[in-house]
């Protein structure tokens, strides 16, 4: 092995070990029934007394199951619509080559260059002059404009072959039906792609859900774990550890459901 692929793998297992050590000690933490009141100092990847009660109390004092499920609500919405919007808009840029559609891809590029502070203040107004506030409208309606879903759904499609499109024509299919019945299937890979990384951004967000939400029966996981640290006068490091395993259990098999589509070539995919 020559040393240049050593120092990469050297680097990729820092930043392995990196990522997986805080996690391992926040879950076995999660089970130290001694760490209930103090988080522990050095830090203990063993707990010093094993349980489960502080899932349990977890699970007591916060309504996870209510957080899970708006999180749950609110992420689906979002991926259905971005996935709708990003899919169809992607097709047309690249497939339809209509006038003017770089320019539309451009402009759209564009909005990704505008951080969201300085959007949000704007759309809290517009959507509080909507009567939309602590409603989960004000977290659809903006996946509509998925700039980088559009972008990478248009990449995708201009990897299959326009041969397709045009035989589809001749048989005499519709647009919608081209779309539809022959580049929706072959989309697999992109579209687990886009789902995973909505999911993310959406289950972990806690930004706009402080400011769009303001029942706490409308609270998201992350916004609900957040209150509950706040409002809390007496830190309970393991039972908040616990409420977060149980907060990213979700992501985590998403992913594993989904991953092996991320890897899949997407030139190959269309092609088949």
């Amino acid at each position: 092995m020559r040393y240049g692929q050593l120092i990469i793998l050297a680097v990729l297992l820092l930043g392995s070990v990196t990522m997986i050590v805080p996690l391992l000690w926040m879950v076995m933490t999660s089970f130290d029934w001694g760490a209930r009141l103090n988080i522990p100092f050095p830090p203990r990847i063993w707990p010093e007394i094993p349980s489960l009660r502080t899932y349990e109390l977890a699970f007591t004092n916060i309504p996870l199951l209510r957080y899970m499920f708006n999180s749950f609500v609110v992420s689906g919405g979002v991926i259905l619509v971005s996935l709708i919007s990003s899919l169809l808009s992607g097709y047309a840029i690249s497939q339809l080559k209509f006038k003017g559609s770089n320019f539309v891809l451009v402009v759209s590029l564009c909005t990704m260059m505008i951080p969201f502070e300085m959007t949000m203040i704007p759309q809290y107004l517009m959507f509080g002059q909507l009567h939309l506030l602590d409603t989960y409208w004000s977290f659809f309606l903006p996946a509509l404009n998925y700039a980088f879903g559009t972008f990478l759904a248009k990449t995708y499609f201009d990897k299959i072959p326009g041969s397709l499109r045009e035989a589809a024509r001749i048989d005499g299919a519709s647009e919608l039906t081209i779309f539809i019945r022959i580049f929706l299937p072959l989309c697999i890979p992109i579209i687990a792609t886009l789902t995973i990384l909505q999911f993310l951004s959406v289950w972990n967000d806690l930004l706009w859900p402080l400011l769009a939400l303001k029942s706490p029966d409308n609270y998201t996981i992350q916004l609900g774990l957040a209150m509950f640290s706040y409002n809390k006068s007496m830190p309970l490091p393991s039972i908040i550890m616990a409420a977060t395993t149980v907060s990213i259990l979700p992501v985590v098999i998403i992913y594993m459901f989904l991953q092996r589509y991320i890897i899949d070539s997407i030139a190959s995919s269309g092609m088949k």
